[in-house]
């Protein structure tokens, strides 16, 4: 390990620093794929939402779909269960309102085509494609 680190560093004069570093992340484990993507993360406006959000779906493909109709309707499909709510823009978040114990406002992220809702409260993130909305 010791022979890698000085190798790196004597390549940092012609790489740059930032690229020594992040190899050295990878090296030790301590960076994944997952974690390097998100650092290309950007988080979006609340106009930036609303533009790729309304009359359209969130989906992670499988799991669940939230439709977001241009009225504010919000039709989430979940596990073979359909609801129907309300969704909103607030303080540059997304807010999902669904009558369920885990409503509430979320930040949104981009990284390449997919968006991370990061709630603002207790929850879990979700992660997903927005696509032209179904209508069931």
């Amino acid at each position: 390990m010791h022979e890698v680190l000085q190798e790196m560093t004597r390549r940092a004069g012609r790489v740059g620093i930032r690229r020594v570093l992040l190899g050295l992340a990878v090296l030790a484990g301590g960076l994944t794929s997952d974690r390097v993507a998100a650092a290309d993360a950007r988080k979006l406006s609340g106009v930036q939402i609303r533009a790729r959000l309304a009359g359209m779906q969130l989906t992670d493909e499988v799991h669940y779909r939230f439709v977001c109709e241009r009225d504010g309707t919000l039709r989430s499909y979940a596990m073979g269960t359909k609801k129907i709510g309300k969704w909103s823009i607030e303080k540059d978040e997304l807010c999902l309102w669904l009558g369920e114990h885990d409503d509430g406002c979320y930040a949104v992220t981009v990284r390449g085509e997919r968006l991370e809702l990061i709630p603002s409260g207790i929850g879990g993130a979700l992660d997903g494609i927005v696509q032209p909305a179904e209508h069931n």
